[in-house]
């Protein structure tokens, strides 16, 4: 029975919260792994957008699972394309890069070539989606409707709100990394994390001070 690794996406902090999608994805993982003799070695979770070609630099639990796959040399199972990106250049760096992932809903003889067209199709997918929401404002400020939001007070409170609670998704990932180290100084922490090319929620580079701001929030 051969191992693979497992990882599990959700976009939104609530959806992360109320567990919506992640057992869904972890039920057909598992499934995957019955049906191919497959064994799960280790699972990652992230409650983080998978947006942009450098999606992977702010998502800590992807760049997990990745170096544990590269470790135990086996490919990272996903339930579906979208939970790793819908972004082409994202999926192609990936394949670029040699990492073995495979997609449970695609099956595991999938060809790259088709990996890319799916990439495509769920990119343009997005594409759309924004379009279409970008032409229902434009209609209703041709209606001479207010696009502001009058209540905000009450935004601005939601966004601060929105803030933290996107620190403390990213705190809450990043935690069973800092704690897989061991025990070492922050410093020693903030060289492995910048080490293993993980960025902090900013994008930026890992010191003594944010690692104990994470331990701290988390």
């Amino acid at each position: 029975m051969s191992n693979i690794v497992s990882y599990l996406r959700v976009s939104t902090r609530d959806q992360g919260k109320d567990g919506l999608g992640i057992e869904a994805q972890r039920a057909a993982i598992a499934a995957f792994a019955a049906t191919h003799g497959h064994a799960i070695a280790a699972e990652f979770v992230e409650v983080e957008t998978g947006k942009g070609a450098d999606a992977l630099e702010r998502r800590p639990q992807l760049a997990a699972a990745l170096d544990q796959a590269k470790a135990c040399r086996c490919p990272v199972v996903v339930s579906k394309l979208d939970r790793l990106s819908r972004d082409v250049h994202f999926i192609s760096g990936l394949m670029a890069h040699k990492t073995t992932f495979v997609v449970a809903e695609l099956g595991p003889d999938i060809d790259p070539f088709m990996l890319h067209i799916y990439a495509a199709v769920a990119e343009k997918e997005r594409s759309l989606i924004s379009q279409r929401t970008k032409a229902a404002l434009a209609a209703k400020k041709a209606r001479g409707e207010p696009l502001g939001n009058p209540r905000l007070a009450e935004a601005q409170s939601k966004g601060v709100a929105s803030i933290k609670a996107e620190a403390d998704a990213f705190a809450a990932n990043v935690r069973p990394i800092i704690m897989s180290l061991g025990p070492m100084s922050a410093n020693a922490m903030a060289r492995e994390l910048n080490a293993r090319r993980i960025a902090t929620a900013n994008g930026g580079r890992w010191s003594a001070t944010t690692v104990l701001r994470v331990l701290t929030r988390v």
